[in-house]
């Protein structure tokens, strides 16, 4: 259920009624609005009275929570989450573009790369240095290696970072370079993970699992959020479905539903869904235009010479395509995105 504060609520009223729900037996998640203070409270309601909540001071009203997911639900939180990191606003008016190579495989290759995604308006470089693939014996990633030449061809080009952490042992060391958690979709259901990242200060991207349902999307946020860290930004990847023309099927219809549902922000990732180069930009225009928050996509200087996943990214001059086509269909439905007024498409 949610507490909602009267509008100008003291700060003693809400630490009261805050303190009433832990003596109550809940867990309590403050989430602070403009105006007023919401407390979600989590926890068994058999046997309450909410009449004890309602007549505290400060207190406006109890508010039900019938989802499963009390956190990510908009019942707990109307307004619409904004993660602010870094000068950048993700789930804001302005569109995020995150891109880069699926897997960090030199110094070289990652800095001109992270040139021409700055070049490009993005604001996010990512980059694979654990690599979770089909097969044992494909190049599994630099590990530490790679996320220090990551970091380093970030910050050469003032960019922000995201990489997979594909399991609980690994957040710590992630967390030394990486601004952003990336949770594939592997391991969108790996709870211990889940409940790791949520113990961190770090934002996680949290990608939908092959075959899940939106509400067990949903639900393995709960997990991140449930742990204190409301820094969650949803990921829409496709899922398998009967197709086999795409390499994976791109939910577009999940966009609006999970916009209605939560207030988590959501981006697409266009480039695992298609597959192949050519699909991605008809893909990413639809994602914008049906409302993600942003976009996360594949790109290489020489994808022939790709170590994983080269056929799905995109060239430099495809990439100045959509940073260009992002800027368009931004102002057609209300958002913002930077496009660079010269665009460096240079492939080295």
């Amino acid at each position: 259920m949610v507490i909602v504060m009267e509008v100008g609520a003291a700060e003693e009223q809400i630490a009261a009624a805050s303190n009433k729900l832990i003596e109550l037996g809940f867990q309590v998640h403050r989430i602070d609005g403009v105006n007023q203070s919401i407390l979600g409270a989590i926890g068994d309601k058999r046997g309450l009275n909410a009449r004890q909540l309602e007549i505290l001071p400060g207190v406006r009203e109890i508010v039900e929570i019938t989802k499963p997911y009390k956190l990510a639900s908009r019942e707990f939180k109307p307004d619409d989450t904004v993660i602010r990191l870094g000068g950048v606003s993700l789930g804001g008016r302005e569109l995020v573009l995150m891109a880069g190579p699926c897997s960090v495989e030199s110094e070289e290759q990652i800095e001109t790369i992270a040139q021409l995604v700055a070049a490009q308006g993005g604001k996010i470089l990512r980059g694979g240095a654990f690599k979770p693939r089909t097969s044992p014996y494909s190049f599994q990633g630099l590990g530490e290696d790679g996320l220090k030449l990551l970091r380093q061809a970030a910050d050469a080009y003032g960019l922000l970072t995201i990489t997979e952490v594909m399991d609980s042992s690994q957040v710590e060391l992630v967390a030394q370079y990486a601004d952003i958690f990336q949770i594939g979709a592997r391991n969108m259901q790996n709870y211990s993970l889940l409940r790791a990242v949520g113990r961190s200060e770090r934002p996680v991207l949290l990608k939908r699992g092959l075959a899940a349902t939106i509400d067990e999307w949903l639900m393995a946020a709960e997990y991140i959020l449930s742990e204190g860290n409301y820094q969650v930004i949803l990921c829409e990847r496709g899922i398998r479905t009967f197709s086999d023309y795409n390499r994976f099927t791109l939910d577009l219809g999940a966009i609006p539903v999970v916009k209605r549902l939560s207030h988590l922000p959501v981006i697409v990732d266009p480039s695992h869904a298609a597959g192949l180069r050519e699909r991605v930009l008809p893909l990413a225009r639809a994602a914008i235009a049906a409302g993600a928050d942003g976009l996360i996509v594949e790109t290489h200087n020489r994808p022939d010479e790709a170590l994983s996943d080269g056929p799905q990214a995109l060239l430099p001059e495809q990439l100045a395509q959509l940073s260009s086509e992002l800027a368009t269909i931004g102002r057609a439905v209300g958002r913002v995105f930077e496009a660079p007024v010269l665009s460096d498409v240079s492939p080295n």
